[in-house]
């Protein structure tokens, strides 16, 4: 489904942080195609197009995604503008069948190593931990927070993942909870609902998960998605105020640095002829 003499672009993964990487893109007149799980675990869904697999279609920031699964609406989609396509495709075969130019893997498994590898595209990149430049990706882009976040990191890897949730409100690990099994998780609430400490959230294997402070719900899983024991499932905004839509700074500096990637890989080949 490539197409010869134009770089398409596929994003694996639409949470928040390659929910940026595609919004970006996208602005910048690019090609490309995001491609999701059946059941995505992204909590800030307001922040993500994998909203999209739930409901159709998602938009942030004035950018649309529309979930499809047809080849010849996706060419359209990528002829018309009118929203990125998204696919489910959870074995992979969608992604081979497009031939991508560049291969951006958002997924952030964080400390999994990656499946992918520099086989699958002529320039793969590789958000966060557990790519090693030349391996799993060509380039690794850092998404750490401090003075490197953004980086484009062409040997090594990326910082390791510490687990230390951004302070909130004088808040970190507190304003998180995760599934004390595996199993289906259950919920009445959604994005934006207020919560105090203490309070039933929803459950997972019959365990009940009760939050340790109040405030809103930033993210929080869609109810009925399977999960594994350790998943974060619910995220807590003890500020007034949360901001609980859009694009955060962090997510901005990520996509800038898969920005400035692309346009050295591509001035870098141009160079070569």
């Amino acid at each position: 489904m490539g197409s010869p003499g134009r770089v398409l672009v596929v994003i694996k993964g639409g949470g928040d942080l390659a929910s940026a990487v595609a919004h970006r893109l996208f602005r910048d007149g690019r090609a490309l195609v995001i491609v999701e799980e059946p059941e995505p675990r992204v909590a800030r869904r307001k922040m993500a197009f994998a909203q999209a697999v739930f409901d159709g279609e998602a938009t942030v920031e004035g950018v649309r995604a529309i979930r499809t699964a047809s080849g010849a609406k996706v060419q359209r989609l990528l002829e018309t503008r009118e929203a990125i396509p998204l696919i489910v495709d959870p074995t992979g075969k969608a992604v081979r069948a497009l031939q991508p130019t560049v291969l951006v893997d958002g997924r952030m498994r964080k400390r999994q190593r990656s499946d992918s590898s520099v086989a699958e595209a002529p320039l793969v990149i590789g958000l966060g931990p557990g790519f090693l430049a030349g391996r799993e990706a060509h380039v690794v882009i850092e998404t750490a927070r401090g003075a490197d976040l953004g980086k484009v990191i062409t040997a090594g890897e990326a910082l390791p993942y510490d687990g230390m949730p951004v302070d909130l409100g004088g808040f970190t690990k507190e304003r998180y909870l995760y599934a004390p099994v595996g199993g289906v998780f259950r919920t009445r609430l959604d994005i934006g609902a207020l919560v105090e400490g203490g309070q039933t959230v929803g459950e997972v294997g019959g365990v009940s998960l009760m939050a340790k402070v109040g405030g809103t719900i930033r993210g929080i899983l869609k109810d009925g998605v399977r999960v594994t024991k350790g998943q974060k499932l619910v995220d807590i905004d003890t500020r007034e105020g949360a901001v609980l839509a859009g694009i955060s700074q962090k997510a901005l500096a990520i996509a800038a640095g898969v920005a400035a990637a692309i346009a050295a890989w591509e001035a870098s080949a141009e160079g070569e002829k």
